[in-house]
């Protein structure tokens, strides 16, 4: 039962380390800059800690997206195409004017 356990815990360090190593080479792609949400709240006078309380999501997590870091989900995208009074297309890079 031990070598089980072992084993079992072997495992779940190894996926913690593939999933750092993915984010981590992920994170260092090319062009990366998918949002242009960061742009649009600055044009419309907004911060990033007003977006969050619209969408009940934490300030940090704004950041992440305003960054590129992460991205929202498309329903979250409405919602903040909603909250801007913008079009969905407004918020996302156009990859051929860079």
């Amino acid at each position: 039962m031990n070598i089980i356990v072992k084993y079992w815990r072997d495992l779940r360090v190894c996926a913690k380390k593939f999933v750092s190593l993915s984010q981590t080479i992920d994170s260092s792609d090319m062009d990366r800059d998918i949002n242009r949400l960061k742009v649009v709240l600055a044009e419309k006078k907004r911060t990033n800690k007003w977006l969050a309380e619209q969408l009940g999501v934490a300030p940090s997590t704004v950041s992440k997206w305003c960054t590129n870091v992460c991205q929202p989900s498309l329903e979250t995208l409405l919602q903040i195409s909603e909250n801007l009074e913008v079009k969905v297309q407004d918020l996302i890079k156009d990859k051929q004017l860079s």
